[in-house]
C-alpha cells in the first residue's frame, strides 16, 4: 500500500480496521437482498482495492455470488461515529498462498480442518464505489447542533465529512 496516508485506500481502511465483521448484502435467485455478518481477513486494503472474506463452499453466499455478483459490504462504528458502505464485485479466488496469509485462529472455528479444508473458500470482494460519514465532532457539541436545529427549523450543518470515492 501507499505511503501516502490521505489515499482513499488509507481512509477506508482507517474507518473499518477495527471494526470486527461487515455486513455482506447479496441478491438473492427471488431478487431480495440478503445481509450476512462476515470477518474482514485483511490486514490493509490493497492497491486492488479488494477485501477478502472466508465463507464455506457449501453455503447460501457462495452459491447467489455464482449467480449475482454484484454485492455490498456495510460497516459501522457508533461508538466513533463513523460508518461505511462499499459496492463492487465479488469472486472466488484459488490461491493457497493467499488463503494462508490471511488465516487466522479465528477461521479455524469455522473451518476445523484449517487452510487446507476442502469448504473454505476465499472470496474476494472488488471495491468499485465506496461512500462514508465520519462525524468529528464530540457528542456534546453533536446534541447542541441537533437541538439547535430543532428549535430553530433549519438541518444541522458541519456533522461530520461524507465522502464518495470511485475505486473501479
Amino acid at each position: 500500500m501507499s505511503d501516502n496516508k490521505d489515499t482513499p485506500h488509507a481512509t477506508l481502511w482507517k474507518l473499518i480496521k477495527d471494526i470486527r465483521f461487515g455486513m455482506f448484502t447479496h441478491r438473492h435467485d427471488n431478487g431480495q437482498l440478503h445481509a450476512h455478518p462476515l470477518t474482514t481477513q485483511n490486514k490493509d486494503i490493497d492497491e486492488q482495492s479488494q477485501l477478502y472474506f472466508f465463507i464455506p463452499k457449501d453455503g447460501e453466499i457462495y452459491s447467489r455470488v455464482q449467480r449475482d455478483n454484484q454485492v455490498n459490504v456495510n460497516y459501522a462504528d457508533p461508538g466513533e461515529d463513523s460508518y461505511v458502505s462499499l459496492s463492487g464485485k465479488a469472486g472466488f479466488i484459488e490461491d493457497m498462498a493467499k488463503k494462508e496469509a490471511l488465516w487466522s485462529p479465528m477461521a479455524k472455528a469455522w473451518f476445523p480442518e484449517g487452510v487446507t479444508d476442502p469448504n473454505l473458500a476465499l472470496m474476494a470482494v472488488h471495491i468499485d464505489h465506496a461512500e462514508y460519514w465520519d462525524v468529528k465532532e464530540n457528542k456534546m457539541l453533536q446534541l447542541f447542533k441537533m437541538a439547535t436545529a430543532a428549535i430553530t427549523g433549519k438541518p444541522p450543518t458541519g456533522m461530520g465529512e461524507h465522502k464518495e470515492l470511485s475505486l473501479g
